[in-house]
Protein backbone atom coordinates (compact mmCIF):
# COMPACT_ATOMS: atom_id res chain seq x y z
CA UNK A 1 0.00 0.00 0.00
CA UNK A 2 1.20 3.24 -0.75
CA UNK A 3 1.65 6.50 1.08
CA UNK A 4 -0.87 8.67 0.73
CA UNK A 5 -0.19 12.73 0.20
CA UNK A 6 -2.14 13.69 3.48
CA UNK A 7 0.37 11.40 5.19
CA UNK A 8 3.00 13.17 2.86
CA UNK A 9 1.71 16.55 3.62
CA UNK A 10 1.87 15.90 7.57
CA UNK A 11 5.27 14.27 7.35
CA UNK A 12 6.49 17.49 5.81
CA UNK A 13 4.52 19.55 8.38
CA UNK A 14 6.72 17.72 10.81
CA UNK A 15 10.26 18.17 9.34
CA UNK A 16 10.28 21.21 7.93
CA UNK A 17 9.10 22.45 11.45
CA UNK A 18 12.73 22.77 11.54
CA UNK A 19 13.46 25.90 9.32
CA UNK A 20 15.69 25.28 6.56
CA UNK A 21 18.85 27.03 6.83
CA UNK A 22 18.86 26.37 10.75
CA UNK A 23 21.94 24.29 10.16
CA UNK A 24 23.48 27.12 8.41
CA UNK A 25 22.27 29.79 11.20
CA UNK A 26 24.09 27.66 14.04
CA UNK A 27 27.16 27.58 11.93
CA UNK A 28 27.00 31.32 12.15
CA UNK A 29 26.60 31.35 15.41
CA UNK A 30 23.16 32.46 15.34
CA UNK A 31 20.73 31.88 18.44
CA UNK A 32 18.04 34.01 18.17
CA UNK A 33 15.64 36.70 15.64
CA UNK A 34 16.58 39.83 16.40
CA UNK A 35 17.44 42.20 13.26
CA UNK A 36 20.89 42.03 13.75
CA UNK A 37 20.97 38.50 13.54
CA UNK A 38 18.94 37.79 10.93
CA UNK A 39 20.66 40.62 8.74
CA UNK A 40 24.34 38.35 9.27
CA UNK A 41 22.31 35.60 8.37
CA UNK A 42 21.27 37.41 5.20
CA UNK A 43 24.61 38.33 3.92
CA UNK A 44 26.05 35.12 4.44
CA UNK A 45 22.93 33.05 2.84
CA UNK A 46 23.44 35.06 -0.47
CA UNK A 47 27.00 35.04 -0.18
CA UNK A 48 26.69 31.37 -0.50
CA UNK A 49 23.94 31.22 -3.47
CA UNK A 50 25.37 34.54 -5.38
CA UNK A 51 22.99 34.04 -8.50
CA UNK A 52 19.62 33.72 -6.76
CA UNK A 53 18.94 37.66 -6.91
CA UNK A 54 19.49 37.39 -10.43
CA UNK A 55 16.90 35.09 -11.46
CA UNK A 56 14.74 36.25 -9.17
CA UNK A 57 14.21 39.81 -10.45
CA UNK A 58 12.96 41.68 -7.24
CA UNK A 59 12.66 45.62 -8.60
CA UNK A 60 10.12 43.52 -11.31
CA UNK A 61 8.15 42.90 -8.45
CA UNK A 62 7.11 46.58 -6.93
CA UNK A 63 3.61 46.67 -6.63
CA UNK A 64 3.11 43.00 -8.30
CA UNK A 65 1.36 40.45 -6.05
CA UNK A 66 3.90 37.81 -5.46
CA UNK A 67 3.57 34.48 -3.61
CA UNK A 68 6.32 32.54 -2.23
CA UNK A 69 5.89 28.73 -1.79
CA UNK A 70 8.04 27.38 1.03
CA UNK A 71 9.80 30.56 2.95
CA UNK A 72 12.48 28.70 5.14
CA UNK A 73 14.79 31.14 7.06
CA UNK A 74 12.62 34.68 5.18
CA UNK A 75 15.62 36.02 3.38
CA UNK A 76 14.54 36.09 0.15
CA UNK A 77 11.13 36.60 1.20
CA UNK A 78 12.01 39.98 3.18
CA UNK A 79 13.56 41.14 0.07
CA UNK A 80 10.72 40.52 -1.92
CA UNK A 81 8.36 42.52 0.19
CA UNK A 82 11.30 45.22 0.78
CA UNK A 83 11.11 45.84 -2.67
CA UNK A 84 7.55 47.23 -2.58
CA UNK A 85 5.71 44.06 -3.68
CA UNK A 86 2.51 42.75 -2.49
CA UNK A 87 3.85 39.71 -0.91
CA UNK A 88 2.28 37.15 0.22
CA UNK A 89 3.43 33.55 1.50
CA UNK A 90 2.60 30.01 1.75
CA UNK A 91 4.63 27.51 3.93
CA UNK A 92 3.63 23.41 5.47
CA UNK A 93 5.23 24.19 8.43
CA UNK A 94 3.79 26.40 11.27
CA UNK A 95 7.78 27.52 12.65
CA UNK A 96 8.77 29.00 9.10
CA UNK A 97 5.43 30.81 8.74
CA UNK A 98 5.96 32.45 12.11
CA UNK A 99 9.25 33.41 11.24
CA UNK A 100 8.21 35.01 7.88
CA UNK A 101 5.77 37.10 9.67
CA UNK A 102 8.71 38.33 12.43
CA UNK A 103 10.25 39.41 9.33
CA UNK A 104 7.05 41.14 7.83
CA UNK A 105 6.33 42.77 10.84
CA UNK A 106 9.89 44.01 11.01
CA UNK A 107 10.21 45.68 7.79
CA UNK A 108 6.56 47.28 8.62
CA UNK A 109 4.77 44.96 5.87
CA UNK A 110 1.70 43.24 6.40
CA UNK A 111 1.97 39.24 8.08
CA UNK A 112 0.82 37.71 5.14
CA UNK A 113 2.59 34.40 5.78
CA UNK A 114 0.11 31.73 5.93
CA UNK A 115 0.58 28.24 7.02
CA UNK A 116 -0.55 25.18 4.28
CA UNK A 117 0.02 23.06 1.55
CA UNK A 118 0.37 24.51 -2.04
CA UNK A 119 -1.25 21.22 -3.80
CA UNK A 120 -4.33 22.17 -1.30
CA UNK A 121 -4.25 25.87 -1.75
CA UNK A 122 -7.30 28.43 -1.51
CA UNK A 123 -5.82 30.88 -3.92
CA UNK A 124 -8.18 32.31 -6.25
CA UNK A 125 -6.91 31.20 -9.99
CA UNK A 126 -5.26 34.38 -12.21
CA UNK A 127 -4.16 36.14 -8.47
CA UNK A 128 -0.55 36.60 -8.47
CA UNK A 129 1.77 38.49 -10.92
CA UNK A 130 4.92 36.18 -9.98
CA UNK A 131 5.21 32.82 -7.98
CA UNK A 132 8.68 32.03 -6.81
CA UNK A 133 8.94 28.84 -4.96
CA UNK A 134 12.79 28.31 -4.67
CA UNK A 135 13.58 24.21 -3.24
CA UNK A 136 9.86 23.41 -2.12
CA UNK A 137 8.08 21.86 -5.25
CA UNK A 138 10.63 18.99 -5.51
CA UNK A 139 9.68 17.72 -1.70
CA UNK A 140 6.02 18.07 -1.80
CA UNK A 141 5.20 14.79 -3.45
CA UNK A 142 3.09 16.14 -6.30
CA UNK A 143 5.27 18.29 -8.44
CA UNK A 144 2.84 17.79 -11.62
CA UNK A 145 0.38 18.96 -9.09
CA UNK A 146 2.54 22.02 -8.10
CA UNK A 147 3.14 23.02 -11.31
CA UNK A 148 -0.87 22.87 -12.34
CA UNK A 149 -1.25 25.21 -9.16
CA UNK A 150 1.26 27.99 -10.21
CA UNK A 151 -0.14 27.79 -13.76
CA UNK A 152 -3.85 27.76 -11.95
CA UNK A 153 -3.00 31.12 -9.54
CA UNK A 154 -0.38 33.28 -12.27
CA UNK A 155 -2.39 35.88 -14.24
CA UNK A 156 -2.05 35.94 -17.78
CA UNK A 157 1.37 37.16 -18.85
CA UNK A 158 2.25 36.07 -14.88
CA UNK A 159 5.64 34.51 -14.37
CA UNK A 160 6.72 31.64 -11.43
CA UNK A 161 10.72 31.10 -10.89
CA UNK A 162 10.72 27.63 -9.58
CA UNK A 163 14.10 25.73 -8.12
CA UNK A 164 14.24 22.38 -8.38
CA UNK A 165 17.11 19.46 -8.18
CA UNK A 166 18.61 18.18 -10.67
CA UNK A 167 18.44 14.55 -11.72
CA UNK A 168 21.69 14.51 -13.31
CA UNK A 169 23.79 16.79 -11.02
CA UNK A 170 27.30 15.68 -10.33
CA UNK A 171 26.95 16.45 -6.93
CA UNK A 172 24.01 13.60 -6.88
CA UNK A 173 26.17 11.51 -8.79
CA UNK A 174 29.05 11.64 -5.91
CA UNK A 175 26.47 12.00 -3.28
CA UNK A 176 24.34 8.85 -3.72
CA UNK A 177 21.97 10.44 -0.67
CA UNK A 178 19.55 12.47 0.21
CA UNK A 179 20.70 16.10 0.28
CA UNK A 180 18.08 17.55 3.15
CA UNK A 181 18.38 16.41 6.54
CA UNK A 182 17.13 17.92 9.90
CA UNK A 183 19.35 17.97 13.18
CA UNK A 184 18.85 14.89 14.19
CA UNK A 185 20.22 13.14 11.24
CA UNK A 186 16.84 12.42 9.54
CA UNK A 187 16.30 12.66 5.91
CA UNK A 188 13.89 14.89 4.08
CA UNK A 189 9.88 12.95 3.94
CA UNK A 190 10.20 13.15 -0.07
CA UNK A 191 12.63 14.45 -2.65
CA UNK A 192 12.51 14.31 -6.26
CA UNK A 193 14.69 14.95 -9.01
CA UNK A 194 14.43 16.02 -12.43
CA UNK A 195 16.04 16.21 -15.82
CA UNK A 196 15.14 19.37 -18.13
CA UNK A 197 13.53 17.24 -20.45
CA UNK A 198 10.51 15.91 -17.69
CA UNK A 199 10.73 19.71 -16.60
CA UNK A 200 9.90 21.26 -20.63
CA UNK A 201 6.88 17.95 -20.09
CA UNK A 202 5.75 19.02 -16.61
CA UNK A 203 5.75 23.10 -18.30
CA UNK A 204 3.70 22.24 -21.93
CA UNK A 205 1.33 24.74 -21.21
CA UNK A 206 3.61 27.60 -20.30
CA UNK A 207 4.37 30.15 -23.38
CA UNK A 208 7.65 30.16 -22.01
CA UNK A 209 10.17 28.52 -20.24
CA UNK A 210 13.86 28.78 -19.62
CA UNK A 211 15.94 26.71 -17.39
CA UNK A 212 19.66 27.14 -15.61
CA UNK A 213 22.18 25.25 -13.80
CA UNK A 214 23.58 26.94 -10.86
CA UNK A 215 24.76 25.51 -7.26
CA UNK A 216 27.53 23.41 -6.79
CA UNK A 217 30.20 22.59 -4.39
CA UNK A 218 33.66 23.68 -4.80
CA UNK A 219 35.08 20.41 -7.04
CA UNK A 220 39.00 19.20 -6.84
CA UNK A 221 40.31 17.02 -9.42
CA UNK A 222 43.57 15.94 -8.17
CA UNK A 223 44.81 13.97 -11.03
CA UNK A 224 44.21 16.89 -13.20
CA UNK A 225 45.28 19.36 -10.38
CA UNK A 226 43.07 22.80 -9.58
CA UNK A 227 39.39 23.34 -7.93
CA UNK A 228 36.65 24.17 -10.28
CA UNK A 229 34.30 26.43 -7.97
CA UNK A 230 30.82 26.17 -7.48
Amino acid sequence: MGVSQLEIDEANRLFWDEICGSAFARSLGIRDRSAESLERFDRAYFEFYPYLLRHVPIREMWHRRVLEVGVGYGSLGQRIAEAGAFYYALDIAATPVAMMNHRLHMVGHPETAVQGSFLNNRFDSEMFDWLVAIGCFHHTGDMRRCIRETYRILRRGGRAVIMVYNKHSYRRWLRRKPYDYDASGKSAPVTEYFSINELLWLFARFSRVRFFKENCRDLAFPKVGGITPR
